[in-house]
């Protein structure tokens, strides 16, 4: 690390989102705000933090401005409010947040962080719980800035070494941990119920192709390669039927594994069987960066692959419903 980088403002975002999501919807926010900045960390249920710092040469705006463009995507895309922070670590980020209101952003720049949190109440720091609470109360602490302008010995007294270390920290302004994306998934999995019991064998074809469309998907949006699929099939009498097969090779390439996922729909022979839902699981992931591949004569395959790499920058850019297969047009289940 140069002398520039270390001493390089950082600027961390904190988006709440006024909405109640699941795994998936909150899987599809960070992968749209994965197109600002690569570094999105998930703060489950409902909140998301960016590291603007490497994004911000890239867009050519100021850091506020780009908290703005992720707010506008996540309005745009799917409908969802939020409330932002903009500070230089995640702590001061996620506590702004707290004080915006939704559609607004509070900044708290590095020269003024200390004063921005004086006058807070000791409880509005991250790790003052109720009992912590009462112990600084107790002695007349109720303000960040009285806990941060307290002997370090005094507090030490009061709260045991290492709790007062990391609060006098925190009532300082520090926190410096980095953003950093959420853990490879060890599996992926979607499913999909369809809105009656099914006998058609186009609508099970589709249903399989959707489904292997979003495992792609979320495989190349993680960098990740799966060896092996398993295909579950739920009837209408509520019995199931499960295949598994391995993949030629590990591969995150939708029109790979829709041929994997066709041929076990293929091998259950499901002409009469009326299904109610679908489910599709890749496992044996692995980093996409080391995986083999077989080369090709093949120069549509090459092809396929650059258009399904331009597709998914459309998605990232414009949402999941910018590009999808041509086989799923007007398909209900689009998502």
């Amino acid at each position: 690390m140069t002398p520039h980088q270390s001493t390089r403002p950082r600027y961390i975002a904190h988006l709440h989102l006024h909405a109640a999501l699941s795994e998936d919807q909150l899987a599809d926010v960070i992968e749209l705000l994965s197109g600002i900045t690569p570094h999105v960390h998930a703060v489950p249920p409902q909140a998301v933090q960016l590291d603007l710092t490497s994004a911000l040469r890239y867009f050519d705006l100021p850091p506020y401005d780009v908290v703005q463009l992720a707010m506008m995507r996540l309005k745009g895309h799917h409908g969802i409010d939020c409330s932002a922070g903009l500070a230089p670590n995640r702590m001061l980020a996620a506590m702004a947040s707290d004080t915006s209101a939704p559609g607004d952003t509070t900044q708290v720049t590095e020269g003024r962080a200390a004063a921005w949190l004086r006058p807070r109440p000791v409880t509005a720091l991250p790790g003052v719980g109720r009992s912590t609470a009462e112990v600084l109360t107790k002695y007349g602490l109720y303000t960040i800035g009285q806990v941060a302008d307290l002997p370090g010995s005094t507090l030490q007294r009061l709260l045991g070494v290492a709790q007062a270390r990391l609060l006098a920290e925190r009532a300082r302004g520090q926190d410096p941990r980095p953003v950093t994306p959420k853990e490879p998934a060890a599996q992926l999995t979607a499913d999909l119920v369809l809105d009656r019991d099914c006998l058609d064998p186009v609508q099970h074809h589709r249903a399989v192709l959707e489904l292997s469309e979003r495992i792609g998907q979320r495989l190349r949006g993680e960098n990740q390669v799966t060896s092996r699929l398993t295909l579950t099939v739920r009837y209408a009498d509520r019995t199931s039927t499960t295949r598994t097969r391995t993949t030629a090779e590990p591969t995150g390439h939708s029109a790979a594994l829709t041929a994997d996922a066709l041929a076990l729909l293929a091998g259950l022979g499901l002409q009469r069987a009326r299904v109610r839902a679908f489910a599709l699981r890749a496992d044996g992931l692995s980093s996409a960066d080391g995986a083999y591949r077989q080369l090709s004569l093949n120069p549509g395959d090459e092809r396929a692959r650059a258009v399904e790499k331009a597709a998914d920058s459309a998605r990232r850019r414009f949402g999941p419903r910018a590009v999808y297969p041509a086989a799923l047009a007007g398909a209900a289940t689009i998502r």
